[in-house]
């Protein structure tokens, strides 16, 4: 398999995690507006729906990372960037892939053994009426550091290739 098409299927495994993972939004939504609609007016409480936030805010960050340096919304400084010469711009884009994939294996590398005693414990919540499986939302933070290496991979590909050709 060459690197361009490494970086193309890369690209369309993050689109479909990060379209799929969009859908979560809605719910979050729709859950946050029970709770404040519940709470503000009916005096009603729930911690488990609380928790529920939280729970579902986890997998649209994780893997939403990924999805937005995919498509280029992810933050970047422009300040200094708009000025750089085309060449300059996609070498600039290989070394803060590479930097990025760094980080993310750093991250991974940190995180096993807090992920791995959050599962070995069967870890859950502390809060009477929360919801339990805690140690499931910690597993998603290596998947998505993952998710977010292969994507970093992608981008300092395609940019090496732009890098070449400008």
């Amino acid at each position: 398999m060459t690197a361009e098409r490494l970086a193309r299927a890369i690209d369309i495994i993050v689109d479909r995690v990060g379209r799929a993972t969009s859908w979560l939004a809605l719910g979050l939504a729709l859950i946050m507006g029970t709770n404040v609609l519940l709470r503000y007016g009916f005096s009603i409480g729930s911690i488990w729906m609380q928790e529920l936030e939280w729970h579902i805010m986890v997998p649209i960050c994780v893997f939403g990372m990924s999805y937005a340096l995919l498509h280029g919304e992810h933050v970047r400084v422009d300040v200094l960037f708009q000025y750089f010469s085309g060449k300059t711009k996609h070498l600039v884009d290989v070394i803060t892939a590479v930097l990025g994939m760094l980080l993310c294996a750093l991250v991974i590398k940190l995180c096993i053994p807090y992920v791995y005693q959050s599962w070995s414990i069967n870890e859950g919540t502390a809060n009477p009426g929360g919801i339990d499986y805690r140690y499931i939302v910690k597993g998603l933070i290596p998947l998505g550091f993952a998710l977010y290496f292969l994507q970093s991979l992608s981008e300092a590909i395609k940019s090496y290739i732009a890098y070449r050709r400008a």
